[in-house]
């Protein structure tokens, strides 16, 4: 009978330590993770959904919204964002014209290039039959203010070097013709090498042309020149999206096509290999984007002063990814610190219980499923199936009452019932 005795002391002791375990756990992977908020490499469940697995695959990777980043890669809506995200900034930080058109510049670029210049050469007439004589549109390369003296080139056009080339041979040096004359031809080529020099330098390209630099295959699908105007800046190799989402679609099928057939017919490595191949060339793709990305946010920041930085951050819409962060984070915090002192204990359990499971389905350790990253191998059971198991062993015992505010909360309702009954048999027999 004794040894009954000890044997149940040591029991309930043991599933209390292991709820004040699982509670601690919880709380301090909720801390850490609020912590990281507050640094440059905030924590986020996007990469764990991203790499979701299994039959539940598609589910957990389109709770990011935008599971293969697609959309970083689509000119158009990056640059409505930073389009928002600018018109954001502005208004909370209360911009000055200045600070505002700072900012314009550096994502939209400069509204056109000039350089002086007093008079064209004699002859030289930027007209439609110079464009139908040099072959392509004159009025987009190039144009003359004989008002204010100044060789323009349009901001968001970039002079190609057989433009320029073409545009010089208009008027060339005739060491026979008059001084004045060899002086205005001079200072017309020394105008256009100095404005092709200056409107095709790199740092004086906006975000938005710089964007256009690294995502090429809406471009070169819409508006081949665009392409090459940008790519002449660039000795880089061209960035093409139609190839990304090319292996996209022959993983999806590889992916479906092992689902039906055995694991011997279509290896498991070659669809991880696969995978790993994807996964670089979206790096390489979308890693420059969101470089610019990041270089407008910091190059914003730089202009306010310190009296607009009292303001704090930009308020954002969030999106989907937003609001699972802060419902895992705060699950994590709120069951550990309830699991941690016994209060609403089942509650707690069951709740951790129901977020462990959504964590366990997004990489089940099934067969027939690739394993999960990391050094972790299972089978069926793994280490947040074990913890589920143990949370609903929890919730079906009082723990909380063997020790936490559980069972003070049961005293005083149990009191409670006591006095309430006390009072209605003293109302219904008073001669009692």
């Amino acid at each position: 009978m004794t040894d009954s005795k000890n044997i149940c002391c040591v029991s309930i002791i043991l599933v209390v330590l292991l709820r004040l375990s699982i509670g601690w756990q919880f709380l301090y992977e909720g801390l850490w993770k609020i912590n990281t908020l507050s640094t440059p490499t905030p924590w986020s469940a996007e990469g764990y959904l991203r790499n979701a697995q299994g039959p539940f695959r598609n589910t957990f990777r389109n709770m990011t919204g935008d599971p293969n980043d697609l959309e970083w890669l689509d000119k158009g809506k990056v640059a409505d964002k930073w389009d928002d995200w600018t018109a954001r900034f502005t208004a909370h930080y209360q911009l000055d014209e200045k600070q505002s058109a700072d900012l314009s510049k550096m994502l939209n670029g400069a509204a056109d290039y000039r350089v002086p210049l007093d008079a064209l050469p004699e002859g030289v007439v930027f007209d439609a039959n110079l464009s139908k004589q040099l072959k392509f549109d004159v009025s987009k390369v190039i144009s003359f203010d004989a008002k204010a003296k100044r060789l323009i080139c349009p901001g968001n056009w970039r002079m190609l070097a057989k433009e320029r080339e073409a545009l010089l041979a208009l008027a060339k040096i005739d060491e026979s013709a008059p001084e004045a004359k060899q002086n205005s031809v001079k200072a017309y080529r020394d105008a256009v090498v100095a404005l092709y020099n200056r409107a095709t330098d790199p740092k004086t390209m906006s975000l938005k042309d710089r964007l256009a630099v690294a995502i090429i295959g809406n471009n070169a699908a819409t508006d081949p020149s665009v392409t090459e105007r940008t790519f002449a800046l660039f000795n880089d190799p061209p960035r093409d999206v139609k190839v990304y989402q090319e292996k996209i679609a022959e993983y999806e099928a590889n992916l479906a096509k092992a689902k039906q057939q055995s694991a011997m017919q279509f290896p498991q490595e070659h669809l991880q290999k696969q995978w790993y191949e994807l996964q670089q060339l979206r790096g390489k793709l979308i890693g420059p984007v969101k470089a610019l990305d990041a270089e407008l946010k910091v190059a914003g920041q730089k202009l306010l002063t310190a009296e607009q930085l009292v303001h704090g951050p930009v308020r954002l819409p969030a999106s989907p990814m937003d609001r699972i962060n802060k419902q895992t984070i705060w699950g994590l915090t709120v069951f550990g610190v309830l699991l941690l002192i016994g209060l609403g204990t089942r509650f707690a359990a069951i709740g951790g219980a129901v977020m462990l499971t959504m964590f366990y389905l997004a990489m089940p350790p099934w067969p027939g499923v690739p394993d999960a990253p990391g050094p972790e191998h299972s089978l069926i059971v793994n280490k947040n199936f074990i913890e589920i198991m143990a949370l609903l062993a929890i919730a079906a015992l009082p723990t909380g009452q063997w020790f936490g505010l559980d069972r003070i909360v049961a005293k005083f309702r149990c009191r409670k019932k006591s006095c309430c009954g006390i009072t209605t048999s003293s109302t219904s027999n008073p001669t009692a």
